[in-house]
């Protein structure tokens, strides 16, 4: 058979030999690969399975589509010759990656294991963009967040806790995306530790590219623990300062009750129904009993004051 290379690329030929694609929706083709390969995903599930000719390494991935985020679920049957994936759709855009890595090194696409490190390259490459879009998303919201710090908006409003429903609610997707990239890293580093023992010694430059690609999958699980702590912290200032927020409301409130307590008291008192009430013969009666209310106020609005539970 003549091999098909494309020009300063991989052997398409040798590619389609070591590497077949299947729609997890497509039971026609996934029958097929069954004939063919001898692949049973069926029976590996979803958690990782060694048969006689595969290791079942299931991955779920996160892939970024604009400013939508889904989580997408991927099997990698590896053999000794033959790599089969179960992927969402074929073809599978994040493999786009694994290609252009096969072009640049077309020795990747003559061993079912150098395909999967490719795919899994791709897949590492493909996260961490997820991350940095929702570090991104971090970002746009530091004003907001740093307004809600503050307690007051670029008008000099204050800001409540319906003001900051919206951040909040961004925050905590946010915080959903990266830790579901951490979950993926861990099932990229695993699937990426298995290839690297089934590679063994038998090919030495392709293992070296192997510890290399776990490097870089626990420099982006790092990454996505950095943003989690990060966007924990965020979360925790802004519930901080709405609680402090919250506290000064009840402290006002607190405030004005003292401050009407005692005029309350007098007014109560002069409600009722005394037959003997000498100051209300008085010629400036009305006038004391006015300044009396009046110092009865200031008395609690001066103790509170020294005692500094104004600030």
């Amino acid at each position: 058979m003549q091999k098909t290379t494309l020009a300063g690329g991989y052997d398409t030929t040798s590619l389609r030999n070591h590497w077949v694609q299947v729609a997890a929706g497509d039971a026609e083709a996934i029958a097929k690969a069954r004939e063919v390969t001898g692949v049973d995903f069926e029976a590996a599930g979803s958690r990782v399975w060694e048969s006689d000719t595969f290791v079942y390494l299931p991955v779920t991935i996160n892939i970024r589509n604009g400013d939508t985020i889904r989580r997408e679920r991927l099997v990698f049957a590896l053999g000794d010759d033959v790599l089969v994936t179960l992927q969402p759709a074929t073809p599978f855009a994040p493999f786009d990656k694994a290609l252009a890595r096969m072009r640049r090194l077309p020795y990747l696409a003559e061993s079912a294991h150098g395909v999967m490190y490719a795919l899994l390259y791709a897949l590492n490459e493909a996260q961490e963009r997820v991350i940095d879009h929702a570090s991104d998303v971090l970002e746009d919201m530091s004003d907001e967040i740093a307004l809600a710090t503050d307690g007051y908006d670029e008008r000099g409003a204050e800001i409540g806790v319906s003001d900051m429903q919206d951040t909040i609610k961004r925050m905590n997707a946010a915080e959903e995306i990266v830790s579901r990239s951490q979950e993926s890293q861990l099932m990229l580093a695993r699937a990426a530790r298995h290839l690297r023992a089934e590679s063994g010694a038998r090919d030495p430059q392709l293992a070296a590219l192997i510890d290399v690609l776990l490097a870089d999958i626990n420099g982006v699980k790092d990454h996505a623990s950095y943003e989690h702590d990060k966007v924990r912290y965020l979360q925790q200032s802004i519930m901080t300062s709405l609680d402090v927020k919250q506290n000064q409301i009840v402290k006002v409130f607190t405030i004005i009750t003292a401050v009407f307590l005692p005029p309350t008291l007098i007014a109560t008192f002069y409600g009722m129904n005394f037959t003997n009430m000498p100051e209300l013969s008085w010629e400036h009666g009305f006038l004391v009993t006015t300044l009396l209310t009046f110092i009865a106020a200031l008395i609690p609005l001066w103790y509170i004051r020294r005692r500094g539970w104004l600030r």
